[in-house]
């Protein structure tokens, strides 16, 4: 985990593909309300909320009350975790096929 103090680890967030799902709903908007997402998914609102609530744990989702509302936001700074990760195994993968490309072609020769 990050030092945001979140409850939650971002990978284990993003692991489950309706949370992905929400994380892209919310990219795309800038807030919307728990009936809103909920239309998206073939699920009730409590399950939707459920997977809101891990969002929110990992930092990924922030929500604020609008009379009886709940409105949702994304919260993408602890992505940069899952950014660093891949960029570091992105470089390792293509410093390696580098390497077997360079032995291929020598052995080519």
């Amino acid at each position: 985990m990050s030092e945001n103090n979140q409850l939650r680890d971002v990978f284990d967030a993003i692991a489950d593909p309706t949370r992905r799902r929400l994380i892209r709903l919310l990219a795309e908007s800038e807030e919307m309300p728990l009936h809103e997402l909920t239309a998206h998914f073939q699920m009730g609102r409590t399950a939707v909320s459920k997977h809101l609530t891990i969002l929110k744990e990992a930092g990924l989702v922030l929500d604020r009350k609008v009379g009886r509302e709940t409105r949702f936001r994304l919260n993408a700074s602890p992505l940069r975790e899952i950014q660093d990760w891949v960029a570091f195994y992105s470089k390792f993968w293509s410093t390696n096929m580098l390497r077997l490309n360079r032995l291929l072609e020598e052995e080519d020769e």
